[in-house]
């Protein structure tokens, strides 16, 4: 009888334990999937005073925000053991540049800025703060890019918009979530959306020193050269060092400006906060001010509440003084080293004054973010990507071999600066046609000025500064870099003509294929001796090349020398005849005319606008004045 029973008896032991078996599979699983859920942000949101900080809608809110991020994860069941140490979570802790390989993005709440994120990433209680938006992620790239490569990692980037935010995170770039919900695209100065971002900087700055950090505020238009901590040590007493418009050197070495001769305003753009009582006070009715006037600068606010008092020096060896309510210890950092876009790339004061620069800010700048941009490609001082230092179709440079007559000779005149500009706007706009028929990108040269782009009068150059005459001069002084690497209309203005600065091919990032890749291309009188080039493909790197040649001879030449990366020519004067095609002659014609445009500004001259014209040289009795109607053949009317 037992037998008979046997069957039955283990089928129903077997089922219970199998029952038990895919129970505990489940469980497990679900005990699994609910730790890889939960929010890494469980055990950084009770730090400091336990409340994270959000930076949006103009007011800091001690709760988070009510909308869930499309990245929410599901409620977790199950709750942590409150006894054990909880590990903090990836994003704190993963170095610089250590893109993250999961392929899920944690949820927004573990990006919000806590105390225990600054306490992760903050070196001898100071911290390297920038923000913005998706627009500027290049420019965010290049100022980590320029910390870490002077061995400093105690930074933060604060992400004005989801999409930075993201992009940051997959780079490995320590980010916080400001909350603003601002818009990706670039806001241009002096907008509404310009001025909103200057007061999330001030709220940013408040919430660093209440957690009791010092603060190096940054904008992120400007690039470190050198460690800016070791000086920032010296001067242990300052409760704000700020940096400076000035444009006239106060000190000849490396010590803070004579704060009685300062005359610019002082900058906000980069400047070191200690977490001293008046700082505080000033950080708070200085966020206050801005609160209560969406239209101010805040800048502005910040120089009214400083030169509020503007008293004694505290000592004479730091150079620091007395200001704001009287309490409050400020040092201004000197221009000379903490650059402004004047003093670096106009005056090259640090290299007339033997000094190392720490830091360069892309300011007294023309063209907008392209024209910043620009400034610090030319000083091969931003990173790109691959792409941009090779292009399918080449390059093209030439010398500009201008005459010392025009550099040199005679004084320094609105004429005479002309007739140095004009001499290089013939022949880049020679170069320009030459690049385009040949499908090339144009390497600019080295552009010399003997008078500067100020936005107020001036007699040529700023006085007391230390800009010589004549100087290299930025690109932006001449031609609007904006306008140039904007999508003009191809049927109106032809193809587009891409272009880059002129120390490109001193660029280190520039690939060694393309720098040793050059056909020099010699310059020759078509009748003279020699002055042939045969139709055979040939293996050798320089050639000669008949002046005033057709467009159909540059095609049948130069088709031979495709696979040279670079056609580099003696000089570009009476170099080609013009496109054979009228009408492509008048695109062509149509778009260079706007690459160039105002100068400003002439001292007692009326008006003090004079603008750049292409075709100067066409146009018999042409001179740099501003178009007083719409029948003068000057920009912005000129068309054909």
């Amino acid at each position: 009888m037992a037998a008979s029973n046997c069957l039955p008896e283990g089928k129903s032991i077997f089922w219970a334990i199998y029952a038990v078996v895919i129970a505990g599979i489940v469980f497990t699983c679900f005990v699994i999937l609910s730790s890889v859920y939960t929010s890494p942000a469980a055990g950084a949101a009770t730090s400091g005073n336990g409340k994270p900080f959000f930076l949006g809608a103009w007011l800091f809110s001690s709760s988070p925000p009510t909308s869930l991020s499309p990245y929410s994860p599901p409620l977790a069941t199950k709750m942590p053991n409150t006894n054990q140490q909880i590990e903090p979570p990836p994003v704190l802790t993963r170095a610089i540049w250590d893109a993250p390989v999961d392929r899920r993005m944690p949820d927004l709440k573990s990006f919000q800025l806590t105390k225990e994120m600054v306490e992760h990433h903050a070196k001898g209680n100071v911290i390297i703060v920038t923000f913005g938006n998706y627009a500027f992620m290049d420019f965010i790239l290049n100022w980590v890019k320029h910390l870490t490569d002077l061995n400093v990692f105690n930074l933060l980037v604060g992400a004005m918009d989801t999409k930075l935010l993201e992009a940051l995170y997959w780079k490995g770039i320590p980010v916080f979530d400001m909350g603003s919900k601002m818009a990706t695209n670039d806001v241009g100065w002096g907008s509404p959306t310009f001025h909103k971002m200057g007061r999330e900087k001030v709220f940013l700055i408040n919430v660093f020193l209440n957690y009791g950090y010092e603060l190096l505020m940054c904008d992120t238009d400007m690039v470190w050269i050198k460690n800016p901590l070791s000086y920032i040590a010296r001067i242990p007493d300052a409760d704000i060092l700020t940096s400076s418009d000035q444009v006239i050197p106060t000190v000849t070495d490396d010590s803070l400006e004579i704060w009685q001769q300062v005359t610019g305003a002082y900058n906000v753009g980069i400047f070191h906060w200690r977490p001293t009582d008046s700082a505080k006070k000033l950080a708070k009715e200085w966020k206050d001010v801005v609160l209560n006037d969406d239209k101010l600068w805040d800048q502005a606010a910040f120089n009214d509440l400083i030169h509020r008092v503007v008293g004694r020096s505290v000592d004479d060896e730091n150079r620091l003084f007395y200001a704001y309510d009287g309490t409050l210890k400020l040092g201004v950092l000197p221009s000379s080293i903490f650059c402004s876009g004047h003093t670096y790339f106009v005056q090259a004061m640090p290299r007339q004054m033997g000094l190392e620069p720490y830091a360069v800010h892309t300011t007294f700048q023309f063209a907008g973010t392209e024209g910043k941009r620009h400034r610090l490609r030319e000083a091969i001082l931003f990173y790109d990507q691959p792409t941009y230092y090779d292009s399918p179709g080449g390059f093209l440079s030439f010398n500009p071999g201008i005459p010392r007559s025009l550099l040199f000779e005679g004084l320094h005149t609105v004429h005479s600066h002309f007739a140095l500009v004009n001499y290089q706007l013939k022949q880049i706009r020679t170069a320009l046609a030459v690049a385009s028929l040949l499908n090339r990108t144009l390497v600019m040269p080295q552009l010399w000025c003997r008078f500067d782009r100020i936005w107020y009068g001036h007699p040529g150059i700023i006085e007391g500064s230390l800009t010589r005459q004549p100087f290299i001069c930025p690109m932006d002084h001449l031609f609007e870099v904006n306008v140039m690497l904007s999508e003009l209309s191809e049927a109106e203005f032809g193809p587009q003509i891409y272009f880059r600065e002129y120390s490109f091919l001193q660029n280190p990032l520039v690939p060694t294929y393309v720098k040793e890749s050059v056909l020099d291309i010699q310059l020759c009188d078509a009748h003279s001796q020699g002055c042939n080039v045969s139709n055979e493909t040939v293996s050798q790197d320089f050639i000669k090349f008949p002046r005033n040649s057709t467009e159909q001879k540059y095609v049948q030449v130069f088709s031979q020398y495709k696979d040279f990366k670079v056609l580099h020519f003696s000089s570009m004067v009476d170099v080609f005849q013009g496109f054979s095609d009228k009408a492509r002659q008048a695109k062509f014609r149509n778009r260079v005319q706007r690459y160039v445009g105002i100068w400003c500004c002439v001292e007692n001259r009326t008006p003090g606008h004079i603008y750049y014209d292409m075709y100067w040289d066409e146009k018999p009795g042409w001179k740099p004045e501003p178009p007083l109607t719409a029948s003068d053949d000057h920009p912005p009317w000129q068309t054909n």
